[in-house]
């Protein structure tokens, strides 16, 4: 035997010759319809179909009850699971209807490209670090012409087509369907990938590309695989399912020592393969499919649709446009439907295809506008489709786990993004939350925190998840770090913190433990964390460290974590910052200035947090609100695990607390007095010192506008005074600082205005960054102060002690015509009370 051969009879009463090549189209419907036709009609006794024959232990999932497409099949090397590929398969890919078809009528199915060892060796020679493959026959060479990469998409080309799909509906199925033969598309197709061969076999005889060669050892093994199901189940009882680029190679003669001569010294890796479930969007050219589709959602749902396509589909998207509180009649669809069948002679089309439901939908249902038409081809034209593998399917242990606990907390994963609010006070939230912050810990990036639309406090979390197929090779790459998701994380957070290569890091990992409940891990970590600290002298790291230590601090309550370790790191981060942070703030440079600037907000945030929150007291309570004796047992308690009554020792132990907080805070205002009154400091520190001096209320307002004064008074260099400006006024709620103290804004005015012109270029970029980051509303009533000038207040009786125009005192006028809003925020409908007085009601608040 030399090659595959044409053998003599077809549907064991016809000429059809064997063994029956189906040439496909991937993820095409009606390439999908055709093989079902063709199986029905050829009844074979063996199914050969493309993909990697390690998975034919693999194949009888397919008919579980709980499979359910789009799925893909899995391959990663054992040693290194990152090294993977996929091979997608949804409900109308043809592969997946050829193995449903083989599974319902008992007849075998095999997989016969080449085996995922090579597959997977060979990607590893080119492709280390970079995201798992998705795999199809017709993209084996995707840096190739189009006429390689998509051969069909190339013939579609050349009948003036720009929708191979479209193509394949209109010239293919649709000529055909009279005649009765189910095998004429892959008969003509045949001939036509015979032609285009032709072509290509031209170019490659001027230079055969890496990847032209390895398509020929692919087709090679597949002509070995053919030839031995020929052998066994007998010439006229094979069918193949392939790519149509193969059909020709596969028909054509060659010795079976060449071919075997092709295979011989391939690179191999041992590899694993399972089911995983995959998404409509991943199976989207958009999302780096090489041999993507532009509509998966319109595909499934040609395929799925019983009759009328056209009239169903413009229906189901009449009903996302409702769900969005768009005015969508019946009307509207049937005017839309009767559009895209014009549309559809017009173009000289049997049928209305997804490019003229797509302008029906757009011109009937969306009036023209490009946002409801937008989310038509986000959610249905593509689609959120997430399928689903049955429990049986192989997995590595930690896989098995996830699923586990994503059963048991209801977490189910899904394709579409959405918003998870967790309450932490209730159990299942709470584990929901540490199964979420291990997978992040463990590179399983299913959900991404996100700040809460409905609170701030502690207790609160708010996630983004959104399940995508690679996330299943992260799980298998941190199946090296334990068995269970609790395991794992926790091994992982030892081995992080030991490579950690500075501090922050550490800290962050510290934080990261704690919100992930890794008790394990957490006594490592805050060994490296206390060894690293006590080494590290660069108060920029040190400043990086302390707002997450800070944080971490918090998360005592609500998760039932002991933070007494944190406490004392923390404390002694704080007051090494105090000592090192003057001296690190002299002559700095415009870019350092900046950063440090960045360190001293964080670090006066995490002041003020240690000191609301009075963490110092807490090593010393128990659980009852009594008092621990220090030196016991374990966690600071008694060896017989008493606890001292509360009364005057928890007073004292409060008072304690108190103390230390207040000490550190007024340490830290000190810090900040001694930086705003040094020269040589940066005047962007200066100015930031005197305004968190201001807003911690350490500094009157007369001084901060005393200070002011000096840093602009024209001694000072304007390009030192402007970043003083920038220091004192830039951020969060500096603009409204000056609508509401009106003396500093007369002082900017003053010296912005005698700024010399040839200074005044080298200043603007700083003021123009400074201005330009508040709110709209803020600078629009900045430029309504700044355009008054001096004199009279406009509507205002008479100014106030001050600068003229920049009152002093209230104004009564503006501050009554707030008040309308605050009786409306209060629940009073007028200015009566209740009863009908004229007094303001007065509204209980909680």
């Amino acid at each position: 035997m030399t090659g595959v051969r044409s053998a003599g009879v077809g549907r064991r009463d016809d000429d059809t010759r064997w063994p029956a090549l189906f040439g496909v189209r991937h993820h095409g419907p009606g390439s999908a319809r055709a093989v079902r036709a063709a199986l029905d009609a050829a009844r074979p006794r063996v199914v050969l179909i493309e993909g990697p024959p390690e998975a034919d232990a693999l194949i009888p999932l397919a008919a579980d009850p709980d499979m359910r497409p789009p799925v893909a099949l899995l391959a990663h090397a054992v040693d290194e699971p990152g090294r993977s590929a996929f091979w997608p398969m949804a409900g109308f890919s043809p592969e997946w209807v050829a193995l449903r078809w083989a599974l319902e009528h008992g007849v075998p199915a095999r997989f016969i490209d080449l085996p995922a060892t090579h597959t997977l060796a060979w990607q590893g020679e080119e492709d280390v670090g970079e995201e798992p493959a998705a795999v199809t026959p017709d993209t084996a060479a995707p840096h190739a012409a189009g006429l390689r990469a998509d051969p069909l998409g190339t013939l579609a080309a050349i009948a003036g087509y720009d929708d191979a799909e479209r193509w394949w509906e209109d010239v293919v199925e649709h000529r055909t369907v009279g005649t009765g033969d189910p095998f004429a598309p892959f008969t003509a197709l045949e001939e036509a990938m015979e032609a285009l061969r032709e072509a290509a076999d031209d170019d490659e005889a001027r230079g055969e590309g890496e990847e032209d060669a390895r398509d020929r050892v692919r087709e090679a093994y597949m002509r070995l695989q053919v030839r031995a199901a020929r052998k066994e189940f007998g010439d006229d009882g094979v069918a193949v399912v392939c790519g149509a680029w193969h059909v020709p190679a596969l028909r054509r003669p060659a010795p079976v020592a060449a071919d075997r001569a092709l295979l011989k010294g391939l690179p191999k890796v041992r590899a694993e393969l399972t089911w995983v479930p995959w998404t409509h969007r991943r199976l989207a050219r958009a999302g780096g499919y090489g041999a993507g589709i532009d509509a998966p959602g319109w595909y499934a749902h040609l395929f799925d649709a019983p009759d009328r396509p056209v009239e169903r589909w413009l229906t189901k998207v009449a009903g996302l446009l409702r769900e969005e509180d768009r005015i969508v009649s019946p009307a509207h669809v049937i005017e839309a439907v009767r559009l895209a069948e014009t549309l559809a002679a017009l173009r000289g089309r049997p049928l209305p295809g997804l490019s003229e439901t797509a302008d029906a939908v757009r011109a009937v249902l969306c009036d023209g506008s490009d946002v409801p038409a937008a989310l038509v081809h986000d959610r249905l034209v593509v689609g959120d489709v997430l399928g689903e593998v049955p429990a049986g399917a192989p997995a590595v242990p930690l896989q098995r786990d996830l699923d586990r606990l994503q059963r048991r907390l209801r977490l189910r994963p899904e394709a579409a993004e959405r918003e998870l609010e967790l309450d932490l006070r209730k159990d299942t939230d709470a584990a929901r939350g540490r199964l979420l912050h291990r997978l992040r810990l463990l590179g399983v990036g299913w959900g991404e925190p996100v700040v809460s639309r409905s609170g701030t406090g502690t207790f609160r979390e708010t996630w983004r998840l959104r399940w995508e197929p690679e996330l299943s090779v992260r799980v298998a790459e941190a199946g090296v770090w334990g068995t269970t998701v609790r395991a794992a994380a926790n091994t992982k957070a030892e081995e992080d913190a030991v490579a950690a290569r500075g501090l922050a890091e550490v800290t962050a990992l510290a934080e990261h433990c704690l919100l992930a409940g890794l008790s394990r891990a957490l006594p490592a970590v805050m060994r490296v964390l206390a060894d690293r600290a006590a080494l590290d002298t660069d108060v920029g790291h040190l400043a990086q460290a302390l707002p997450a230590l800070v944080r971490s601090l918090r998360y005592g309550d609500v998760r039932g974590t002991d933070t007494r370790a944190l406490t004392e790191v923390a404390a002694g981060l704080a007051e090494r910052i105090f000592v090192g942070l003057p001296p690190a703030c002299v002559a700095l440079g415009g870019e350092a200035a900046e950063e440090m600037r960045r360190h001293m907000d964080a670090v006066h945030g995490a002041v003020g947090l240690l000191e609301e929150t009075g963490v110092y007291g807490n090593p010393g309570e128990g659980p009852d609100g009594g008092v621990r004796e220090p030196g016991g047992g374990e966690g600071g308690a008694p060896a017989d695990g008493s606890v001292v009554g509360g009364g005057d020792a928890v007073r004292h132990v409060a008072d304690e607390a108190v103390r230390d907080a207040a000490g550190l805070r007024a340490r830290w205002r000190a810090v900040l007095r001694l930086l705003a009154g040094r020269d040589r400091v940066p005047g962007l520190i200066r100015g930031r010192a005197v305004r968190l001096s201001l807003d911690d209320g350490d500094l009157d307002p007369g001084e901060a506008a005393r200070l002011m004064g000096l840093a602009l008074s024209p001694g000072t260099p304007p390009g030192d005074a402007a970043a003083w400006i920038e220091g004192f006024v830039g951020g969060a709620g500096g603009g409204l600082l000056l609508v509401h103290d009106e003396r500093l804004l007369a002082l900017v005015d003053g010296w912005l205005t005698g700024v010399p012109a040839e200074a005044f270029t080298d200043v603007l970029p700083l003021l123009r960054r400074t201005f330009s980051a508040y709110e709209e509303g803020v600078r629009r009533t900045l430029g309504e102060l700044v355009r008054r000038g001096p004199g009279e207040r406009a509507g205002a009786s008479g100014a106030g002690p001050g600068a003229p125009g920049f009152a002093d005192g209230l104004d009564g006028e503006r501050a009554d015509a707030v008040l309308p809003v605050v009786r409306l925020l209060l629940g009073q409908d007028d200015e009566r009370g209740p009863g009908g007085n004229t007094e303001p009601a007065k509204v209980a608040t909680t």
